[in-house]
């Protein structure tokens, strides 16, 4: 009988904990199997974040170890540094990174640190309640802001992946959306990608996924991606905000594009 379906082998076999409708699951199985079909399992570094994600070490089938709040682009930076042949990522939500963290992820970035960031983004801190995060629309309530955002008290919205694709260290910037298998397969090709790029040694790579959080948003799993789509993609657009023309063989190498990252210059 043909098998269609098994479980990665870039996942544990320990069951996920979090919230039904949550699109953390997804994310990271398409991570898993990027590791497996690129074979970077037995190289591959991950650096946990604080959040909802704090435990992600124990479902990631690879080496990781667990960063202080905010700080991951910082242990990732030096665990790169430091074995530059590993293959390292974080795994940060939008409370970690965009806010605890946002020093730590815009210096890395404009260093050109030969790392992996993938930036899970539901507008909420998801663990901590649901209070409001840098990401929050305008008009959302939250715990914080149970009248909704008002820019006039606590400010924009921060569109992260606009934000570091202005900085020249930064490659490879894609935002994605996991809302249906068009979406979740274009989703897993940027993680190859962003994996190619640091491959490739060209620099800082990044992938934002714009995720549901349907516990801290009061909405039923299918209602939660319906508010995604309606409310989210208006000011997160999908994307590729740099890197675009950048291509890569089956074998992951660098076969069209142009890098300038500082005085370095790398063409294919």
């Amino acid at each position: 009988m043909a098998v269609v379906f098994k479980p990665t082998e870039g996942l544990t076999d320990k069951p996920f904990h979090y919230c039904p409708g949550c699109c953390h699951g997804i994310i990271h199985r398409i991570i898993a199997e990027s590791m497996v079909e690129m074979d970077l399992l037995n190289s591959a570094v991950e650096v946990a974040s604080v959040g909802c994600t704090y435990n992600s070490y124990e479902y990631f089938n690879c080496d990781a170890v667990q960063a202080a709040h905010g700080r991951a682009p910082a242990v990732a930076t030096g665990i790169k540094r430091n074995l530059k042949d590993q293959t390292v990522f974080t795994y940060q939500g939008d409370g970690d990174l965009a806010s605890i963290g946002t020093a730590e992820i815009i210096h890395a970035a404009a260093r050109g640190e030969k790392i992996t960031v993938f930036f899970v983004n539901n507008a909420v801190y998801g663990m901590t309640s649901g209070q409001m995060a840098p990401t929050t629309l305008l008009g959302q309530v939250t715990t914080t802001s149970p009248f909704g955002r008002d820019a006039s008290y606590q400010g924009y919205p921060i569109n992260v992946s606009e934000l570091i694709a202005n900085l020249t260290g930064a490659v490879y910037v894609e935002r994605v959306c996991l809302t249906d298998y068009k979406n979740i397969m274009n989703a897993k090709r940027a993680v190859q990608k962003a994996f190619n790029v640091q491959k490739n040694n060209l620099g800082f790579s990044f992938v934002e996924f714009l995720s549901t959080c349907p516990t801290n948003w009061g909405k039923e799993p299918v209602a939660a991606l319906d508010w995604l789509k309606e409310k989210m993609i208006p000011q997160y657009p999908l994307g590729c905000f740099k890197g675009e023309d950048l291509k890569f063989d089956a074998a992951g190498n660098l076969i069209a594009g142009e890098v300038h990252a500082g005085e370095k210059e790398v063409r294919a």
